[in-house]
């Protein structure tokens, strides 16, 4: 157990490091970038004066290590900020006040982060079980008819982008078949029914893509898995092989999967911006989108690193399960 707990502080001492890492990398890559974000920020027609008084307002003016310096103090501490004609408190974890808005970043991605958790939650729910169990299938019957089937179905839903299997959902549930109501987001809190029947489209669209690649990886792990030595000897000894496929196959085939599922999970958190856009979640995403548009630096830096740290935080979560489902895994 004691083993098990260092393994488990050195993850989340390393997953901090990286946070940090990124952070730097971050706001050195979008503040240190040519162009004059105090003109952009005030507009075209803004005065030399405008412009200079913009950019004090914003603290342009200093050095860029100083600037990042009263970020890290925002993470932790949290920061004042002058809007023009008040002073405004940002609490920790303060990344910023939006250039356009004045408001402060964490309160825009607060609003939106739950449409986009929700969408993700339930689209790994479904691509995890379509995309494990299809494979599981897939290595069991090996050279058989249905087979070929379920492989090229995987592969023409790799081939497929999101938004044409999105629209063919639309078109045939919602239009033709009149099944669910074209879907708008309705929060968990308010209706958890209306939550569920309304994300039910988006998460299948989502889910069908990535399904496809965890089902090819499913059945070359499993396939893999099947020719090792000790399956071969529950073969001798008697055991069924739905037990060997179930029980003992999948489980040694699993890690690939993990690894998987937290990059698609930390990724899509903020990578959905095609599914959100085509159904109209307002999610992370679409404001990601927005704030890149319109060039509002703190948004896109704040974005940027909250989904980085659902990145690091799935695969230091993955880390933690190779060492539950795989005893081999050495706790260094």
């Amino acid at each position: 157990m004691n083993g098990f707990t260092g393994f488990v502080l050195r993850r989340a001492v390393g997953a901090a490091v990286t946070l940090l890492a990124i952070s730097v990398i971050v706001y050195v890559v979008f503040y240190a970038t040519p162009g004059n974000v105090a003109q952009i920020t005030c507009g075209p027609r803004c005065s030399p004066e405008q412009v200079h008084q913009v950019a004090r307002q914003l603290n342009l003016d200093d050095p860029l290590f100083v600037r990042y310096g009263h970020f890290l103090q925002g993470l932790v501490a949290g920061q004042d900020y002058s809007t023009g004609t008040s002073v405004q408190h940002c609490s920790a974890p303060c990344l910023g006040l939006s250039y356009q808005s004045d408001q402060q970043v964490m309160q825009l991605i607060w609003a939106k982060l739950p449409v986009s958790l929700s969408l993700v939650a339930g689209a790994m729910v479904l691509w995890l079980i379509l995309g494990v169990g299809t494979g599981m299938l897939s290595a069991w019957r090996r050279g058989r008819f249905s087979e070929r089937v379920l492989t090229g179905v995987t592969l023409a839903g790799t081939a497929t982008p999101v938004f044409v299997i999105g629209l063919i959902l639309m078109i045939v549930v919602c239009g033709e078949l009149r099944l669910l109501p074209f879907p708008q987001y309705v929060a968990l809190t308010d209706d958890p029914e209306q939550w569920a029947w309304n994300l039910l489209l988006p998460w299948l669209s989502l889910a069908l893509i990535e399904a496809a690649a965890f089902a090819r990886l499913t059945r070359a792990s499993m396939l893999e898995t099947l020719a090792e030595d000790h399956i071969r000897t529950f073969r001798a000894y008697g055991v069924g092989e739905r037990s060997i496929v179930g029980r003992h196959a999948l489980r040694g085939a699993f890690a690939p999967v993990i690894a998987l599922n937290a990059n698609n999970v930390g990724s899509a958190v903020g990578g959905a911006v095609l599914t959100e856009t085509l159904f109209g979640l307002p999610g992370i995403g679409q404001e990601l989108v927005h704030a890149v548009n319109v060039v509002d630096l703190p948004v896109v830096v704040g974005m940027v690193l909250v989904i980085g740290f659902f990145v690091v935080l799935a695969n230091a979560v993955a880390d933690v399960l190779y060492a539950v489902v795989d005893r081999r895994v050495v706790l260094t």
